[in-house]
């Protein structure tokens, strides 16, 4: 028991720890700017046709495609992120999912700038429509996130509150856990769908590369799919907690909430959009409701030990 203990706490400290996020935060920032000049770098010496690259490689063609490339690393270390909050907070673990979804809709929007048909008949265009939707979606999804994370302000202040036990501890060191190992195994996924995204993108030489899945379907698509299968687990293993009612429905929510941004990434234009907005709303209604269950249990403990 001794030896798990020191194990659990050389990968707590290795991969969770507030020095690990920091060193996180340092590497992906500075790899986002350096792919960015590198990404740049490329596309002058293809247009001096210094480098002959092949006509389907679409990020190539205009500079501000070049924006696509770091975003893609900070949406990695949103990642990171989001598996560094899941055993500290379920609410800020799920804002995290929000924050990357809405990252994804900024990344396409740069991409799909370089598409755009400028003329009267603007909406007679699809990448016109689709861009025009992802602005809308930019805009009220950063309005629902702001309001999410709002309602988890006043969750923490119930949640501080309300009394503590070693049941509580227990599930957090569980979460702690699973945050471990969900780290390397994302770690392995994104390498791999990046590596896959990179060589489909620049160096095929088929006209396949237009026909593959982006690398939000090559990677985020079964990222959420591991996350609902935790979700689900840590769901269960909650019961053992609590089997109060809001916050069943609360973590029930939560899940469903996940399972429809995993679903958005199996359509395109406004389904797409659609769905990825009735997942945020519907996390804030959820949140919001449990917190009305959180405060009415703690004026009926302030009234008792009055």
């Amino acid at each position: 028991m001794k030896e798990a203990n020191l194990l659990f706490s050389f990968l707590y400290a290795a991969l969770l720890s507030e020095k690990t996020k920091k060193r996180a935060e340092i590497f992906f920032v500075s790899l986002a700017i350096i792919s960015f000049l590198l990404h740049l770098a490329i596309i002058a010496l293809v247009d001096l046709q210094i480098i002959l690259i092949n006509d389907y490689s679409k990020l190539l063609s205009d500079p501000i495609s070049a924006i696509y490339t770091p975003f893609s690393f900070i949406l990695i270390y949103e990642v990171y992120l989001l598996v560094y909050y899941l055993p500290k907070s379920t609410t800020i673990y799920i804002g995290k999912q929000y924050e990357i979804i809405t990252l994804i809709i900024i990344r396409r929007i740069f991409k799909d700038l370089t598409k755009l048909e400028f003329n009267s008949n603007w909406f007679d265009f699809k990448a016109n429509v689709n861009f025009t939707l992802d602005i809308v979606a930019t805009i009220v999804l950063f309005f629902l996130i702001f309001i999410f994370y709002n309602l988890n302000k006043k969750n923490e202040i119930n949640q501080s509150k309300l009394q503590k036990t070693n049941d509580i501890n227990s599930f957090i060191k569980l979460k702690n856990v699973f945050a471990i190992g969900l780290i390397p195994l994302f770690l392995v996924l994104s390498i791999y769908s990046l590596a896959h995204w990179i060589y489909e993108s620049f160096f095929s030489i088929t006209q396949i590369v237009d026909k593959i899945k982006d690398i939000n379907k090559i990677f985020f698509a079964d990222f959420f799919t591991i996350l609902i299968l935790i979700e689900v687990l840590l769901l269960l293993f909650s019961f053992f907690l609590s089997d109060k009612f809001n916050r069943v429905i609360r973590n029930s929510g939560f899940i469903i909430s996940t399972i429809l941004i995993k679903l958005s990434f199996g359509t395109e234009g406004i389904l797409n959009t659609i769905l990825i907005v009735a997942a945020v709303l519907f996390g804030v209604i959820i949140l919001a409701i449990h917190n009305k269950y959180d405060t009415l249990e703690v004026k009926s403990i302030s009234n008792l030990e009055s």
